[in-house]
């Protein structure tokens, strides 16, 4: 390949610009799910709320984290990542939560929320590694082990 083809980490320009709008979408959605469970966090009641109030803190504060480090991929790639919350709101597979106050069925929409994440995760993964993008590659494996163990703890305390 031509050095002229590739981006300033020596990644192929057309497959890092993909990379780079899958990951825009994966930042769209991560942030959707972050403001639903700040929601969570603030307005859940009943019986449970001590254990969901803090569970939903740990979640939204590793979204927080999570959502930086998909921003600053992208710009590592050479992009811009999508700032506005209208263009997340029209892109994010993720929907506004409109229920805030039951544990389980914020738990029920966590859930899914991760299984969206985890299905663009694992695009994310496979054209990065097609292309040897190892930086995507390793950060998307990281995002995928922890929370499939987090669907199964979440899966627990509905069963």
């Amino acid at each position: 390949m031509n050095t002229s083809d590739l981006s300033r980490i020596g990644l192929d320009k057309n497959k890092s610009e993909e990379l780079a709008v899958k990951l825009n979408d994966l930042l769209a959605n991560y942030t959707v799910f972050y403001q639903n469970v700040r929601g969570f966090h603030w307005n859940v009641k009943g019986e449970k709320f001590f254990e969901l109030h803090i569970k939903f803190e740990e979640l939204y504060n590793d979204l927080f984290m999570k959502i930086d480090e998909v921003a600053e991929r992208i710009l590592t790639l050479g992009y811009a990542p999508e700032h506005r919350y209208s263009n997340y709101m029209g892109s994010s597979e993720i929907k506004e939560s409109s229920e805030v106050q039951d544990g389980r069925v914020c738990v029920q929409q966590v859930l899914d929320s991760f299984k969206t994440l985890l299905v663009k995760q694992r695009t994310i993964l496979d054209l990065s590694g097609e292309i040897d993008d190892e930086g995507t590659n390793a950060q998307m494996s990281d995002y995928i082990r922890e929370q499939e163990k987090l669907i199964w703890m979440y899966s627990a305390y509905l069963a």
